[in-house]
């Protein structure tokens, strides 16, 4: 390889700190005497394609377009190949409507591979302390979920839509939780969500913001950690309290439902034996009614029947019997009868 020292001399002398920069001059002469390949058919070709990109245009399935003229709102434009004027003109702000969103408050996701995983900062944690309605601190950290409904609200209507969503995301869950009692708040985290939900949307609806919210989840609810120990002791205080207050209640539910059944038994029993009472003295009455009426009919021979049944009935009853003669005046014949195997009975 030759080298050219004459060119070499003389690019060591511009690099030099005291040799002269090229004027201005020169450089427009070299354009002017450079010539594109083609001439100004090329020319044409790269105005073409530069007017060409910046007229049309591809909004993707899931994004709307938003078209302004010199700032101003024209047109949404829905999804494909659309056109517009040339850059300077319009622009357009594509605009992800079937995106979730997500805002996390009082603590932070951390990716981990495919995995996620949790963490808490001293700032957010801030934001996840709340005061409950029986005056307790809850730490309770949540997350809320949204899609973009209106891009033109969303664009225009708000300066700062995050910042805003935010603030009234934590503004509606501390009016919510302010509501609930601790154990409330604890046990409750579904339904306490779903008011939240329904009254962060209506507040993002009369801010115009062009937010809706999908979901409010809230995470394992607990006390700050300096008070965690004193809130587990009033915890099992209360399952003792209500431990013997349903153990009292089923007690209660064993003897009072037993102690009805006895009475019901004991008024069932009396209630029987009377109409057993009644209807026996009904059946005597009767008895006798129907006795009185034969006795009526034939008085003697009723009174000897009546004499003869009834001494029927006696005599069994009496046990040993001595018939004697009813003119027997002497008691002799009266003493050791009982010993006498011959004596009648």
């Amino acid at each position: 390889m030759n080298w050219n020292w004459d060119k070499l001399n003389q690019n060591q002398q511009k690099n030099q700190p005291g040799s002269k920069p090229p004027q201005l001059d020169e450089v427009f002469n070299k354009l002017k005497q450079f010539k594109f390949p083609g001439g100004p058919i090329v020319i044409v070709i790269i105005i073409l394609l530069f007017f060409g990109s910046s007229t049309f245009f591809t909004i993707a399935l899931d994004e709307v377009g938003i078209v302004q003229r010199f700032g101003k709102y024209v047109r949404t434009v829905q999804p494909g190949l659309n056109f517009k004027l040339p850059s300077g003109i319009e622009k357009v702000n594509k605009v992800k409507v079937k995106k979730v969103y997500k805002e996390e408050f009082g603590f932070s996701s951390v990716n981990n591979n495919v995995r996620s995983r949790y963490s808490s900062d001293a700032g957010n944690t801030g934001v996840a302390l709340m005061l409950t309605g029986d005056l307790n601190v809850a730490l309770i950290p949540w997350i809320v979920q949204y899609r973009i409904k209106d891009p033109y609200n969303f664009l225009f209507k708000v300066r700062d839509v995050r910042r805003l969503l935010r603030d009234m995301s934590e503004a509606a869950m501390r009016l919510v939780v302010g509501d609930r009692s601790i154990n409330e708040v604890i046990s409750k985290r579904e339904e306490i969500a779903v008011e939240a939900r329904f009254v962060l949307q209506k507040e993002l609806d009369h801010a115009e913001t062009g937010i809706n919210i999908i979901t409010i989840e809230m995470k394992k609810t607990n006390v700050p950690g300096p008070v965690q120990q004193s809130f587990n002791e009033v915890n099992q205080a209360t399952q003792e309290k209500e431990q013997i207050i349903y153990q009292a209640r089923e007690d209660y539910n064993k003897a009072i439902p037993a102690a009805r059944g006895e009475a019901e038994r004991t008024i069932k029993s009396a209630e029987g034996y009377a109409l057993e009472r009644v209807n026996k003295a009904e059946g005597d009455s009767a008895r006798f009614t129907a006795l009185y009426e034969e006795y009526a009919k034939a008085k003697d021979v009723t009174k000897r029947r009546l004499y003869l049944e009834t001494m029927k009935t006696l005599f069994p009853k009496l046990g040993q019997k001595y018939i004697i003669d009813a003119n027997q005046k002497n008691l002799l014949p009266l003493l050791n009868l009982g010993n006498q195997s011959g004596g009648q009975k």
